[in-house]
């Protein structure tokens, strides 16, 4: 893997955002922009549990997911409560995403400023909470819905991997899905480049984001995460400005994902192998590409 640092700024004006990271889809943590929140200070593991404790949600392990599985297919249920705590308790390799915490609590939202003035778009009926035990991680994938991101994080530290969309065949991405075949979990200390060379040619971003950090992650930009500590994050999503982001967001979510589930039900070892030579064949190409240039 070929890594640099993300940009990191204090505050930034929404001209100099768009035009150098919304428009060219460039990564960017902005330090401060959530310190003027509320939910600066206010939001812990205390708070939480008091406000949607007993809410049962499902609950992910750090095993990766199969090419036979859905997606987002839960390894567990539990009182929201009931996870907080054993977070709270020590590492946990268990963690919540895409959980909709203001659903159950519409008041929290007062806690948080939408950032209009950086961009349109954004789905307000569906701000996000991830939490995650300390050693949790989260997969190497892209968001389905191609959607721009703004990912603040609350309590404890995330090392992050990012890269940009066009960089999915040097990671071994599935067909017909928005994972990788390899396993990127430990990256640092151990990486399978004897069946994934291909991924020594990607090129990306490392960082690791604290308490208020935002991370502005343009649209379909593939993320990996691990939870150095216990700690929750809130993803704010903003639609692509242009039709054509919004067509393939769509495709993606409904007709891609429809596709894929159906032939894993059908046909899951023909399936399976097809996509499986299709993506080491795209790898092999980046590969040869890569040999032509020296």
């Amino acid at each position: 893997m070929q890594l640099q640092q993300v940009d990191k700024v204090a505050s930034i004006s929404p001209e100099d955002f768009k035009k150098n990271y919304y428009d060219p889809k460039k990564p960017l943590v902005i330090t401060d922009l959530a310190k003027a929140w509320p939910a600066y200070t206010k939001w812990d593991w205390d708070y939480f549990i008091k406000m949607v404790g007993e809410t049962e949600v499902g609950v992910y392990n750090n095993i990766k997911s199969d090419s036979y599985t859905p997606i987002n297919t839960a390894d567990a249920y539990m009182k929201f409560g009931d996870y907080l705590r054993k977070v709270k308790a020590g590492p946990l390799d268990l963690r919540i995403f895409l959980f909709n915490i203001f659903q159950h609590a519409p008041e929290i939202t007062a806690d948080f400023t939408w950032p209009d003035e950086y961009m349109g778009g954004f789905v307000k009926k569906y701000p996000m909470l991830f939490v995650g035990g300390q050693g949790s991680i989260t997969h190497m994938h892209f968001d389905i819905d191609m959607s721009h991101i703004l990912h603040t994080q609350f309590v404890g530290r995330k090392r992050v991997l990012l890269f940009p969309h066009e960089e999915q065949y040097k990671l071994y991405r599935k067909p017909w899905e928005v994972l990788s075949l390899a396993n990127y979990a430990n990256y640092r200390e151990e990486f399978d480049y004897e069946n994934f060379p291909a991924v020594k040619l990607a090129k990306g971003y490392e960082l690791i984001l604290e308490h208020g950090d935002t991370l502005f992650m343009p649209a379909g930009y593939w993320h990996h995460m691990e939870y150095l500590d216990a700690g929750f994050a809130m993803s704010l999503r903003a639609l692509q400005s242009n039709l054509g982001g919004k067509i393939e967001g769509l495709w993606k979510l409904f007709g891609m994902r429809g596709i894929d589930t159906m032939m894993k039900k059908t046909a899951p070892k023909w399936w399976y192998d097809r996509k499986k030579g299709q993506l080491m064949q795209n790898a092999a190409n980046e590969l040869l590409k890569n040999s032509i240039k020296q």
